[in-house]
């Protein structure tokens, strides 16, 4: 199956704080907040929701396609997801422009804190899935909200099947935008609080999403996942990880994984199970590309949390 993944590209910076973000809140004094967290780690890493997607269908040996804009800055790292066996010929390099980044400053409790320069995703847009070839699934994460809305209404119209995802744009993206990316998704996929962010901002319920998509599903976190279609609904639990590192990218993990199973041709409850582990090994890493893993070891992982996994031989590689 060759898979198209939109979304962002960034660097990402990465701090540690020592200490909690809800001890210096102070209630009475919400309507004027200044505050500076004293950092005492910070790590520059390759990040974006587009390549932490790809990266992870990669590793489960997929070859995706990654479509987006990035800027100057992106020659190492197009460099990096060619050899990681990601496709970047469908990456546009803006000039004059940085690539996107984001700053995220993470709590002791793994609560975070971040600011996103949009630099070259602003120019999204300007790609279309008219131009490329062969293309049988498509995620639309996160990304320049026009370009989110735009990329939707193509993959309608070419008859391409595609997940939307609008993740942390469900803050900045009104109800409209909102709805139009659900309308005809195979699967309209959030967290539980960007959930219900996007179902206050376009007024429909769970089963008004469902009379526009295929499914459904909800990440809960380390509770896991719910994967809702009509009529029903299974909860999938989280992997408990050997360690906790990082949350940044554990979600990009979990569609990555959730992605290998779709085109494995299996269940999305079933699906949803290898994001769950995929999303594991994210976590125990700083980032969301420093981790890596076989096949034979991801199956192992896969088997050790569930049931026998329902693979073909010849899909086993």
């Amino acid at each position: 199956m060759k898979i198209v993944v939109t979304g962002s590209i960034a660097y990402d910076y990465l701090m540690s704080f020592p200490g909690l973000f809800t001890e210096h809140f102070l209630p009475e004094h919400m309507n004027r907040i200044s505050l500076s967290f004293l950092v005492d780690t910070m790590d520059k890493r390759r990040g974006g929701c587009a390549p932490n997607i790809a990266y992870t269908l990669a590793l489960l040996g997929e070859r995706p396609m990654l479509m987006a804009t990035a800027g100057e800055d992106f020659g190492e790292y197009r460099q990096w997801l060619d050899a990681a066996g990601v496709d970047t010929s469908l990456v546009k390099q803006v000039s004059g422009k940085f690539t996107a980044s984001f700053f995220c400053s993470t709590d002791q409790a793994n609560n975070q804190i971040a600011s996103f320069y949009t630099g070259a995703m602003a120019d999204a847009s300007t790609l279309s899935f008219r131009t490329v070839r062969d293309c049988d699934f498509a995620i639309i994460s996160p990304n320049d909200p026009a370009a989110m809305v735009q990329y939707a209404e193509e993959c309608r119209t070419l008859g391409i099947k595609f997940i939307f995802d609008p993740g942390q744009q469900c803050a900045r993206m009104s109800g409209d935008e909102l709805e139009d990316g659900i309308i005809g998704a195979a699967i309209v996929i959030c967290n539980d609080y960007e959930y219900e962010l996007l179902k206050q901002k376009t007024g429909l319920s769970e089963a008004d999403i469902l009379d526009k998509a295929g499914a459904l599903i909800v990440t809960k976190g380390e509770h896991g996942s719910s994967v809702i279609t009509r009529g029903r609904q299974v909860d999938v639990p989280a992997v408990t990880p050997g360690r906790i590192v990082d949350p940044t990218g554990v979600g990009d993990a979990f569609r990555g994984g959730l992605l290998r199973g779709l085109a494995l041709g299996l269940g999305d409850d079933v699906a949803a199970r290898l994001g769950s582990v995929a999303a594991a090994y994210a976590l125990e890493h700083l980032g969301g590309q420093s981790h890596s893993y076989t096949w034979a070891e991801f199956k192992r992982r896969y088997e050790a949390h569930f049931d026998a996994m329902p693979l073909s031989t010849a899909s086993e590689r």
